[in-house]
């Protein structure tokens, strides 16, 4: 059983090409860079908090009643 949406010829790709804005001024490029540390930062703290955030009871329950 197939689809329309599920043929090749239908599916959609991300160019490669650069935007005309990066040709024009390829500072763009390095402006978008320099926003990743802080980028990387703030995911990895928000990971850390969820990594070491407490499991509550009832999942911890529900789980149990899983296994």
């Amino acid at each position: 059983m197939t689809f329309e949406h599920d043929k090749d010829g239908d599916r959609r790709r991300k160019s490669n090409h650069s935007t005309e804005a990066e040709i024009t001024n390829p500072s763009r490029q390095e402006d978008k860079r320099a926003d990743m540390p802080e980028l990387g930062l703030a995911l990895r703290t928000v990971y850390q908090r969820t990594v070491e955030e407490e499991i509550p009871p009832e999942m911890l329950d529900l789980l149990g009643k899983l296994g």
